[in-house]
């Protein structure tokens, strides 16, 4: 029989492994406890206090992303105090702030509505940006929690635009502080922090409170891809799409030998949006600024599509039958008049293993030649 020690979850008993929290138990065993500034893989804050929990012999309710889970612990995660206490946290997370999460319907009437009163707002501050695909919007349709304004609700920053990657809107900001952790203890680029206190607190970049292009900030995204709220948002993908109109392709990122996962968000034939993969090896959701944001050659204009030869010094269409026999017979002309050696071949990161593996044996078996190398970066 196991010594293994349990807490009791909903009336549930569970196990309890070495070191972890109340939260991590309930994850393992599929009970829901809602959370907003919780990150996995950094240190949690206990920041936002929406996963309460109420544990029995304990006056106040316990955070349970930073409560350890001990022996004989009787906790309930959705008790009339849980449930009380999470609605004020959320009425006062909307109620502080540019939230307009209580926005009704998602119809394709709507939609189109939406999509023309943005025409009407030149920095769109009337309008939530994630409408539909917000972890705060989700709490407040779980907990039928309404905002009430507040008069001193407005925040002293204007919008961040002159990010060429990312919109950083401060009134949407809920000061979870998981773009911080993401940045500092994930991506650990330490390119972000708190600033200032009380009302006038933000994140800032820097010690100068900087914008993200003057700063340390290599633009990876981290921070965007873990906001659960409007205040970072992808600079090209905003307004442009909704979460429910994209399909999400899972693929390997071509920029590098690493084999990063991640999602093209695709919406009529077309990437609008890239994001990692979560719980996927190497990169468990983390990419980097080419992964991320290096998408919109796919749908360039200038992007070739059929193969060219040039010819009297100007380029034409051809066939690939074509293109593939004029590259094989000068290859064939350059090796017999001037030998083997003369000729050389450079593979690339942004193909796989085997493309590799084939050029090297193309290489050595068909041109006869030993020169082939890697050009080991981008």
């Amino acid at each position: 029989m196991s010594d293994q020690p349990n807490i009791i979850i909903n009336g549930n008993a569970l196990a309890i492994e070495k070191d972890e929290t109340i939260l991590q138990v309930a994850r393992r065993n599929s009970i829901d406890i809602p959370t907003l500034c919780y990150l996995k893989g950094a240190a949690p804050t206990g920041n936002c206090r929406i996963c309460v929990v109420e544990v029995e012999g304990v006056e106040d309710l316990l955070p349970s992303c930073d409560t350890l889970a001990e022996a004989g612990m009787k906790v309930q995660t959705e008790s009339a105090r849980v449930i009380f206490a999470r609605r004020a946290i959320i009425q006062l997370m909307l109620s502080t702030g540019n939230h307009n999460c209580a926005i009704r319907g998602t119809s394709s009437d709507e939609w189109s509505q939406f999509q023309m009163n943005v025409q009407q707002y030149d920095d769109s501050s009337e309008l939530c940006p994630v409408w539909g695909d917000c972890r705060l919007q989700d709490l407040a349709y779980r907990y039928q929690v309404e905002p009430k304004r507040f008069a001193d609700a407005s925040t002293p920053y204007p919008m961040e635009t002159a990010n060429p990657f990312i919109i950083r809107d401060f009134s949407r900001c809920i000061k979870c502080g998981r773009c911080v952790q993401a940045c500092n203890e994930i991506q650990v680029n330490n390119a972000i922090a708190f600033g200032y206190s009380g009302s006038q607190s933000k994140i800032i970049a820097g010690k100068e409170d900087k914008a993200l292009k003057d700063s340390d900030c290599v633009f990876c995204g981290e921070c965007v891809q873990v906001c659960p709220v409007g205040a970072l948002v992808e600079k090209d993908a905003r307004y442009q799409v909704r979460q429910w109109e994209t399909e999400k392709v899972r693929t390997t990122c071509s920029y590098c030998g690493v084999g990063c996962q991640l999602y093209l968000h695709v919406k009529d034939n077309q990437v609008v949006k890239v994001s990692g993969v979560e719980g996927a090896a190497p990169n468990y959701g983390s990419l980097c600024v080419k992964g991320r944001f290096g998408y919109n050659f796919i749908n360039s204009s200038e992007r070739l599509t059929d193969p060219m030869i040039k010819k009297d010094g100007r380029f034409r269409k051809a066939t690939w039958d074509e293109a593939l026999d004029l590259v094989a017979k000068r290859f064939n002309e350059i090796k017999e008049n001037h030998g083997a050696n003369t000729l050389g071949v450079l593979t690339s990161a942004r193909i796989t293993n085997e493309e590799n593996y084939l050029a090297n044996k193309f290489a050595r078996g068909v041109l006869k030649t030993n020169n082939i190398d890697h050009c080991a970066r981008l």
